[in-house]
């Protein structure tokens, strides 16, 4: 085990149309993002999201400030968030989030959503998300590209996950790829959770490069040898990092394999 120093759809739209960079964004969100009591913050600029139930996510109708360079994934034009993009941006007073028929949804209800876990998400995965996000970075759901476009060379895909099948609608198939992967994103158990890259105030959705680690989040028992070595196959060669939130303390750790010599 070893302590590390932790210093940090395209689809038709590029990454500088209507993104801007946003190191001052995250640096506003950095101040909010550790307190121990979530406070509903409140900004100049506030983009709105509207609730797809069936898939789980959020489409941002209304894109505001220079945040959405680094959240949400682009397909076919229009950038969608998951759960804890949602909650995190809620909590800053970035997003409002309102149902298919425009009703405003409160912070408690994005709150019982994530404690569900019925959107991938939990709250401990919530809780790791928010840490990473308040040290400054790049965090992206694990096997999900930013974008549709060389999404098979720029980002690390979970080869578990099942293609749809074919249904004729090229945003269909992308609707229901999308719902697979976040099924079968496991909660509660050993699953590789978030690709995480160090701030990048050019990070393009389009061309991301490799994370510079995937995170696990661990149960309260230390996992075996054989999980350990499951996960480093399935993060294909990007280095592993595992996160245990418990009682709303996070700890992060990583293992390093040891050869002993062999005494005479």
């Amino acid at each position: 085990m070893e302590a590390d120093k932790w210093a940090s759809f395209s689809e038709g739209t590029s990454d500088s149309e209507g993104y801007g960079e946003d190191v001052d964004d995250d640096d506003h969100c950095c101040a909010y993002a550790s307190t121990d009591i979530p406070k509903l913050q409140f900004r100049k600029d506030i983009s709105r999201s509207q609730w797809l139930d069936p898939l789980g996510l959020a489409e941002v109708v209304e894109r505001k400030g220079g945040l959405w360079t680094t959240t949400g994934i682009v397909r076919y034009g229009k950038i969608y968030c998951f759960i804890e993009e949602i909650l995190y941006l809620a909590e800053i007073g970035a997003l409002h989030l309102f149902s298919k028929d425009d009703t405003p949804l409160t912070l408690e209800h994005v709150y019982n959503k994530v404690a569900e876990g019925k959107s991938g998400c939990s709250l401990e995965y919530y809780e790791a998300y928010k840490h990473l996000k308040s040290l400054g970075y790049i965090v992206g759901r694990h096997g999900i590209p930013w974008s549709v476009r060389r999404s098979k060379v720029n980002c690390v895909v979970n080869q578990d996950t099942p293609e749809p099948a074919q249904s004729g609608d090229e945003e269909s198939r992308n609707s229901i790829l999308i719902s697979e992967m976040i099924n079968n994103m496991q909660i509660g158990g050993l699953r590789l959770a978030f690709d995480v890259y160090p701030p990048n105030s050019r990070f393009r959705k389009s061309a991301p490069g490799d994370p510079c680690f995937v995170l696990c989040l661990a149960s309260e028992y230390p996992p075996s040898k054989e999980e350990i070595e499951d996960l480093e196959r399935h993060s294909h060669g990007i280095p592993l990092k595992f996160c245990l939130v418990e009682h709303g303390r996070l700890s992060f750790f990583s293992f390093n394999k040891v050869e002993l010599p062999v005494l005479p």
